[in-house]
């Protein structure tokens, strides 16, 4: 048997594989992460000695200031933001639970199907329009006292709208008796969000978006309340990996569940930290102001932004795609010319550009915009690049900083 018979052909090393220089990742996710994280995510250690313990419980004590809330029901789940959306569906939703999905697109639409595979009587509101949810989508049915369980997402990543009327919303179900599960994928650190004062009672969040750590491993918050109802629940769940009440056995037993991804929560406690360190007043500010920069750079250019401010997301900024031009040539253009890169969307002619954790940087997105508007003219728009580069550079100044931050109620 010869050596060419045991190996498959046409493996290549990676570093035939992978760019000579790293691209700039300004899409709607993974985001660029910082040294201190990346060198975090290269240690192995033992996944139930002294060292993880003290990992876990600082983790947790961070997490628990990120999300906002005193409870003591924080867990990490070993996979993607979507499995942590399944660990808060499936503990909360039982067979013949009744739900009421708001649905403003793809993600949204996904809790949905979620609550429905693992039995749950779905009724599904769907928010036309690109447009944030309000009560009086909702307000008749949270109403009407037949709902357990409310699910919806803070920011859509798919269409770039933002649920900016949560907080009312919220309070209206619990008012009702309903619990409210809220996906905060791309939110959670980059703009407010109040666990414990909006009375949510699940929030799922993934590491690779505004938290700035790797993919693959994500944090889930349970309130006392969805607590409550875990533990009192007689059916018993088809998923192991996500019963919250096994996972509670390492998150705060100190017992096995299954082996912890441990480079990546390691990743995730630097990630968390720097959150701390820089604190979330200031951490709001640095994305609103970035996030507004861009806006107004990109529409300076003479583009236009796909969602109207009043329903917005800052964190994903969703661009129309002009007339004759192709998404996918924009995109491969600036990747392989600029190496920057954005993302297309989900059903829409339209190119997402990201603002979450180190992306809401000066630096990115000079580069950014300047990659993204040259593209553009490459493949056949017409626009003004310089208006766009002097109003991201006007917006971008310390005197607009201020403003932003008097807005927000803080010190600069």
């Amino acid at each position: 048997m010869t050596t060419e018979r045991l190996n498959p052909p046409g493996i290549v090393p990676l570093d035939h594989i992978l760019p000579d220089e790293p691209l700039l990742m300004m899409g709607a996710g993974p985001v660029p992460i910082p040294h201190r994280v990346a060198q975090a995510n290269s240690i192995v250690i033992n996944h139930l000695g002294e060292t993880m313990a003290r990992v876990v419980e600082q983790v947790k004590s961070m997490a628990r200031y990120v999300f906002q809330t005193t409870s003591g029901h924080v867990m990490g789940v070993a996979g993607p933001g979507s499995a942590a959306m399944e660990m808060a569906v499936c503990n909360l939703v039982a067979p013949g639970t009744p739900v009421l999905a708001v649905v403003n697109g793809y993600f949204s639409q996904r809790l949905a199907e979620m609550a429905g595979r693992v039995g749950g009587e779905v009724t599904t509101v769907h928010v036309d329009g690109n447009r944030c949810a309000t009560p009086e989508d909702i307000g008749a049915l949270l109403a009407s006292g037949r709902f357990e369980v409310m699910t919806i997402v803070q920011g859509e990543t798919s269409n770039t709208v933002c649920n900016k009327r949560l907080p009312e919303l919220a309070r209206i179900a619990r008012a009702h008796g309903c619990l409210v599960v809220v996906d905060a994928v791309c939110t959670l650190s980059t703009m407010p969000l109040d666990m414990d004062g909006w009375q949510i009672d699940a929030v799922i969040t993934g590491g690779q978006k505004g938290l700035s750590s790797i993919p693959g491993v994500s944090l889930l918050a349970f309130s006392d309340l969805a607590w409550e109802r875990i533990r009192s629940r007689t059916h018993r769940l088809a998923h192991w990996c996500l019963d919250a009440q096994l996972a509670d056995n390492f998150w705060n037993q100190k017992s096995y569940h299954y082996t912890a991804p441990v480079s990546g929560l390691l990743a995730l406690h630097e990630a968390l930290r720097l959150v701390c360190e820089e604190t979330l007043p200031q951490r709001f500010l640095r994305h609103l102001h970035c996030s507004e920069a861009l806006q107004a750079a990109i529409s300076a250019m003479g583009l236009d932004l796909f969602v109207s401010p009043e329903s917005r997301l800052n964190s994903v900024i969703g661009i129309r795609v002009p007339d004759g031009v192709i998404a996918d040539e924009v995109r491969r253009t600036m990747s392989t010319v600029h190496r920057v890169e954005i993302s297309g969307a989900f059903g829409h002619n339209i190119l997402r550009i990201g603002q979450m954790g180190e992306q809401s940087r000066a630096h990115n997105l000079f580069r950014t915009l300047h990659a993204f508007g040259a593209s553009l003219r490459a493949c056949g728009a017409s626009l003004d690049l310089p208006a766009g580069m002097a109003e991201l550079e006007r917006h971008l100044s310390s005197t607009t900083r201020l403003r932003v931050a008097e807005r927000l109620g803080i010190a600069a």
